[in-house]
């Protein structure tokens, strides 16, 4: 039985000094990849801001505080809606003011327009009509005066005392209308009249104020930005909210410079926003950038893209991520990207022939993510090195391992 075990013993000893030496023996382990053909989508992936495409400012037009606000972030709302109210007291009592001087002026200038203030004109008139009655009486008793003088049978003192009381009732009539004629100047009525335009300017301006203290949407859409906060004051030209219509939006995405050639008019955009990760967005390139504008550490142009939003579950401000779908080659040879090296400034990749390492130079084409196309330099089905723990080089004989 002893016999036996140690036979065996031996036997699996032998056998793991084979197989250690077979292994040092061996030519190292290195990951490989065969090149193959497929469609490649070349995808530039980026990020970006969104923004609606037609929206409009809303400004306070008068300092005040904020008694009212009648809105919320998202709300949908009309044109002339009613976003907020400021405290209007000083523009309530200027308003009852100018009213006031309003209905004077106008009040003056009817009276004005009557001939003058009512109680010395019923004076004026009582006594005209007085001394025009007075008037006639006399006036015939000097007629039939002047008759009996020239026949004898009256004095002319008689006649001479009958003509000083009609003088005297011509002098007392002229002197009322003079009195009524004065009591309206020719310029009065003018003057009164300009006092009633100011008053009317005044009332208006008083309105308008008022008026001021209401803020209303210029347009209808989607209270997207509301940077009052009910209480806080407001001064004129401070912003109260942003209303635009979030159907559509204007996404603006940053594109790397060294990508910017890639980039063409009506592309195709993929749109994600990580709060809304099962949600996308479709949009097209709209603007090719004219300039490159630092960010950060990155050099980059801005592109515009237009992005449907029919559910407006993508707000305006977001923060997005972008793929524009830059270009796509059919039946195109590819290799991983990472298979790609750089040895003494020539672009290449290792190929394994007969199990031995050959460097071949390549050209590249267009690239996603993660691969490229090689349009000369590698074949369909080569297997080419990825990149490994262990130095690689030409000649050497390597065992492939495919992932």
């Amino acid at each position: 039985m002893k016999r036996w075990f140690w036979i065996l013993f031996l036997v699996i000893v032998a056998a793991a000094g084979l197989w250690l030496a077979s292994k040092r023996n061996a030519p190292p382990e290195s990951p490989f990849a065969r090149a193959h053909r497929e469609t490649l989508v070349s995808m530039l992936t980026t990020n970006g801001k969104t923004e609606p495409v037609e929206w409009s400012p809303v400004h306070a037009e008068r300092e005040g505080r904020v008694v009212r606000l009648l809105v919320q972030r998202g709300q949908t709302v009309g044109a002339g809606a009613v976003l907020a109210e400021l405290e209007n007291n000083d523009a309530q009592s200027e308003l009852a003011a100018a009213q006031s001087r309003l209905e004077q002026a106008k009040a003056e200038l009817a009276n004005l327009q009557r001939g003058g203030r009512a109680a010395e004109l019923v004076e004026i008139e009582g006594q005209l009509k007085r001394f025009q009655v007075e008037r006639e009486p006399a006036r015939r008793e000097v007629a039939s005066l002047e008759r009996l003088v020239t026949n004898q049978a009256a004095t002319r003192a008689e006649l001479d005392a009958a003509k000083d009381k009609l003088a005297q009732l011509d002098a007392q009539i002229a002197a009322q209308q003079a009195r009524r004629t004065a009591l309206v100047g020719q310029g009065d009525i003018p003057v009164a009249q300009a006092r009633v335009r100011d008053a009317e300017a005044a009332v208006s301006l008083a309105q308008r104020r008022k008026e001021l203290s209401v803020i209303r949407a210029p347009r209808s859409g989607v209270v997207y930005d509301l940077a009052a906060k009910s209480g806080a004051w407001l001064g004129a030209g401070d912003l109260v909210a942003k209303v635009g219509d979030t159907s559509k939006l204007r996404v603006t995405v940053y594109i790397d410079e060294p990508d910017l050639g890639r980039i063409r008019k009506g592309l195709p955009v993929a749109i994600t926003w990580q709060a809304e990760p099962r949600g996308e967005w479709k949009g097209v390139v709209d603007e090719i950038p004219t300039q490159v504008i630092a960010l950060g550490t990155r050099q980059v142009g801005e592109v515009v893209t237009l992005a449907d939003n029919p559910n407006h579950d993508l707000p305006p401000g977001a923060n997005i991520d972008a793929k524009i779908r830059a270009q796509v080659v059919e039946n195109a040879i590819t290799i991983p990207k990472a298979a790609l090296r750089r040895e003494n400034g020539e672009l290449g990749v290792f190929v394994l022939k007969a199990g031995k390492l050959e460097w071949k130079k390549v050209t590249v084409g267009v690239s996603s993510e993660t691969k490229a196309e090689i349009q000369s330099g590698v074949s369909d089905g080569d297997s080419v090195a990825l990149p490994s723990e262990s130095a690689i080089a030409a000649g050497m004989t390597v065992t492939p391992v495919y992932p």
